[in-house]
């Protein structure tokens, strides 16, 4: 019988492509491949009894083409000061049996690895956002600048059917590393979201 649960916060997301990121428009991405972080802070949630408030965990994947085609690893990534019921919520959200966006990550998967439980650090302030999980990754968003007169940018993508979040303010990153026995990877200057996201068993 799947659990109730319901989810509110902030997502912060950087991949390998260029501004824009061509994934938001089911296009190839840049490169022809995608390697990318998706960050969730929870300001808000529960899975079942179990509570999930000011909570963080993220995922870094490598795909070796189009996310769509599948043949994605994984890498959870989750806060170590979770609690067994805590962190066994968070890996059934992730494990996409319970819906959600992760049921499509889940979906176009491969492998799965197993998860990284370590301290995440993540301060929240739009395309100014950042967030650190020791030497696991690090990511620091900014806005994209016009390239003649060096001005903000500022530009929303709004997309009813998406499924990690329902409009997205779009950026680059300063910083974006990962560093995982199995994932490695640098593209720092490359394509970020910050987005809100609400989520739910209903849905």
């Amino acid at each position: 019988m799947a659990t109730d649960w319901t989810l509110k916060g902030h997502l912060l997301g950087a991949c390998s492509c260029d501004w824009g990121c061509p994934c938001s428009f089911d296009a190839p991405p840049t490169r022809g491949y995608c390697d990318g972080v998706y960050v969730w802070h929870v300001t808000r949630g529960r899975f079942g009894k179990t509570r999930l408030d000011e909570l963080c965990f993220a995922i870094a994947g490598k795909s070796p083409g189009p996310l769509h085609q599948g043949n994605v690893t994984w890498q959870p990534i989750i806060e170590q000061r979770t609690g067994d019921d805590q962190r066994a919520a968070i890996l059934q959200l992730l494990s996409g049996k319970e819906g959600g966006p992760w049921r499509i990550f889940a979906a176009v998967a491969s492998r799965i690895l197993d998860p990284v439980f370590t301290r995440i650090n993540v301060t929240i302030d739009g395309l100014k956002s950042r967030a650190r999980a020791g030497e696991t990754f690090a990511m620091a968003l900014e806005p994209i600048r016009n390239p003649v007169t060096g001005a903000v940018e500022e530009l929303r993508l709004v997309k009813p059917t998406g499924f990690t979040s329902k409009w997205a303010d779009l950026g680059r990153t300063r910083t974006m590393k990962v560093d995982t026995p199995e994932l490695k990877y640098d593209y720092s200057g490359q394509y970020a979201e910050f987005s809100e996201f609400a989520y739910s068993s209903a849905k």
